[in-house]
């Protein structure tokens, strides 16, 4: 205990460790030795060393602990090339160097505005002992919110063309841990242990380590890399390790993503720390950022000038910002015929007619921008053509659609259209199985993704509320939340939708997926077959005053798949969302995070079977202060919605 309690007061004083900082003077012995480095608070370690390790001599090794409880142990690292012997055992230490970093910096947009990016770094230098000895670079951050590393091949004689054919990233626990695994970015999510988990599981995974002990593996600044997805390791029990989508084809210096351990001691503090995927992108390398603005988007169901005009009407009466023209505007979008420079219905879809063009003007002059769908196939073709024609139309943002995700070509080749979108002031949306790892600080243009099992494909309450805490930590997420659609009837309930537009961020938050206007053609199609027309049930004033991005966001109850309350503020309002799963639940919400010095008016949105309205919604309102606390009683499949004011407003 004397031992441990010197080695407690050594993290807390001296909290980036070398055991033999004497850079260039590194012994062959005291190569081999154990290199630490802490987080400022102490309280995460990562410890590397290279040694024997089953069978395989001087292998990379590292260990992540958090508050002295081991998170992964003697994992090994290392790449399998192709063509050449693998990069991962044989190695000797020969420099070792440390940093630390501390700033504050400002999102253009986020879940809060301010974002720490506050770690200590150490970076290990490796060369093979033996012929032709190849040179590796590993970096380990140690964040208060958990840890992160990557390879570096450095530039050298020994290895010039690089060719990885499977990186051997583990992570290795100690326990068969409960886990939460999806296998595809829009699949529904089960609970498993390690022991259970199948190739190629979704990043990021969240993991149970203890009561209070949860932690994500993920990966951060996929650029132009293969994805990394993980699988069981088969020989070594509850070991996780790198599966990436494909070759990685490069020239030395060669830089991989970041792998990340987010750390918390509930759901919620996992989700209030997912910061750490952009701090961990690069800063962002737009200079003028004025054009990027967030907002509420309805889609355009009917495809029709008509249907245009109304839904241009409706936002700017309900204080949304943007509508959307989806599929089939330009054509077939499965047709490599369709041409996306050109205003032509798909039949199939609408019968039209569709004035783009004077629907783009209409909006204008209403203060609505214009965002349009564009299937992969035409862009993928036409991208170099359309970007610059959408910025002369005056369209604010494309949707990307069915892009190809996974291998090094199409994550680079999607990267670069979000950049080339840049160039002509075009936001972007990524839909379908695209999910984010932080390029979003770098190019704040990528609005959001899908990534997600959002409400088109009738998820329940449990797989919402297992999505909230696992794919969300990742970043933004297009859920295309539904109002009136029968969905909601079937799966949950309106005060559950309402508190959807606060637990689920997206800059970009899409409003009444399959409804329309009741200014909209009634008799066109509908996308999805739905022709629900949007009424005025008063509490449709929640989804006029939430806003889409946050300057603070607090996790106030979180239980993976069962309950969520998260309360987050825009300026001095605040909006808090309560979503519950299949048991009933009373939570208490207190206020404390109200400024002491002021009144506030609640207005409360909850489910009331004997409101008579066809969406049951309850509205009620308290005077509230920082010593207030509130019941939220959540029945079965339902939800509570709340939006605080100052009493002055």
């Amino acid at each position: 205990m004397r031992h441990q309690a010197c080695f407690d007061w050594f993290q807390r004083v001296w909290p980036v460790v070398l055991v033999f900082p004497l850079l260039g003077l590194i012994s062959n012995e005291s190569a081999q030795a154990e290199h630490i480095v802490a987080s400022p608070d102490g309280s995460v370690t990562v410890t590397f060393n290279v040694k024997d390790s089953h069978g395989q001599r001087d292998c990379p090794i590292y260990t992540v602990t958090y508050e002295n409880q081991p998170i992964v142990t003697d994992s090994h690292l290392g790449f399998a090339l192709k063509d050449a012997a693998p990069l991962e055992t044989g190695f000797d230490i020969i420099d070792v160097s440390t940093s630390s970093s501390d700033s504050t910096y400002s999102l253009v947009y986020g879940e809060r505005k301010n974002v720490r990016d506050h770690y200590n770094q150490l970076v290990v230098e490796l060369r093979e002992n033996h012929p032709p000895h190849r040179r590796l670079q590993l970096t380990f951050r140690a964040y208060n919110e958990g840890a992160a590393f990557r390879y570096i091949v450095p530039e050298q004689d020994a290895l010039k063309e690089v060719v990885i054919s499977a990186e051997k990233t583990q992570f290795h626990f100690d326990q068969d841990h409960a886990a939460w695994a999806v296998y595809s970015a829009q699949g529904k999510y089960s609970k498993a242990r390690l022991s259970e988990i199948k190739n190629d599981c979704e990043r990021p995974l969240t993991i149970q380590i203890g009561d209070n002990l949860f932690v994500a593996v993920g990966e951060a600044a996929l650029v132009d890399y293969a994805r990394m997805r993980l699988s069981p390791h088969g020989a070594r029990g509850h070991t996780l390790v790198s599966s990436l989508a494909g070759e990685v084809r490069g020239t030395a210096p060669l830089t991989t993503p970041w792998r990340v351990l987010l750390l918390g001691r509930t759901p919620g503090e996992l989700l209030e720390r997912n910061d750490l995927f952009l701090n961990l992108n690069e800063r962002c390398a737009i200079t003028e950022t004025s054009w990027i603005k967030p907002g509420k988007v309805i889609r355009e169901v009917t495809l029709t000038t008509d249907g245009g005009k109304a839904c241009v009407d409706f936002a700017a009466a309900h204080s949304l910002q943007y509508v959307e023209f989806d599929a089939g505007w330009y054509g077939h979008e499965y047709s490599d015929e369709s041409d996306a420079t050109t205003v032509s219905v798909d039949p199939k879809r609408s019968k039209g007619p569709l004035d783009l063009h004077q629907v783009i003007d209409y909006a204008n002059r209403r203060g609505i921008g214009i965002l349009l769908y564009v299937n992969r196939r035409a862009l993928e073709r036409q991208l170099d053509e359309i970007l610059p024609l959408y910025e002369k139309w005056g369209i604010k943002g494309v949707k990307y659609g069915f892009v190809q995700v996974g291998s090094q070509r199409w994550t680079t080749w999607l990267h670069e259209a979000v950049r080339k979108a840049a160039e002509h002031h075009l936001m972007v949306d990524i839909h379908d199985e695209y999910r984010p790892t932080g390029y979003s600080r770098t190019y704040p243009n990528l609005i959001t993704q899908e990534g997600i099992a959002g409400d088109e494909t009738k998820p329940s309450n449990s797989l919402t509320l297992t999505i909230l805490f696992t794919r969300m930590l990742a970043g933004s997420a297009d859920n295309t939340i539904c109002y009136y659609d029968r969905r909601v009837d079937e799966n949950a309930s309106h005060a559950y939708q309402l508190a959807k537009s606060v637990c689920f961020y997206s800059p970009w938050q899409f409003l009444y997926w399959y409804d329309r206007p009741s200014g909209s053609p009634q008799r066109a199609g509908g996308a999805g077959g739905s022709h629900n027309v949007i009424g005025d049930e008063p509490e449709l004033e929640f989804f006029d005053h939430v806003p889409t991005v946050w300057d603070d966001t607090e996790v106030i109850h979180g239980q993976i798949g069962e309950y969520a309350v998260l309360a987050r503020r825009s300026g001095q309002s605040w909006f808090i969302g309560c979503m519950n799963a299949d048991e009933p639940h009373t939570l208490k919400v207190p206020l404390d995070f109200l400024d002491k010095d002021h009144q506030y008016v609640a207005y409360i949105y909850s489910d009331d079977p004997a409101v008579p309205t066809r969406t049951h919604v309850k509205i009620s309102r308290a005077t509230v202060d920082s010593s207030s606390i509130l019941n939220a009683d959540l029945p079965p499949r339902g939800g509570l919605a709340i939006r605080i004011h100052p009493a002055y407003q």
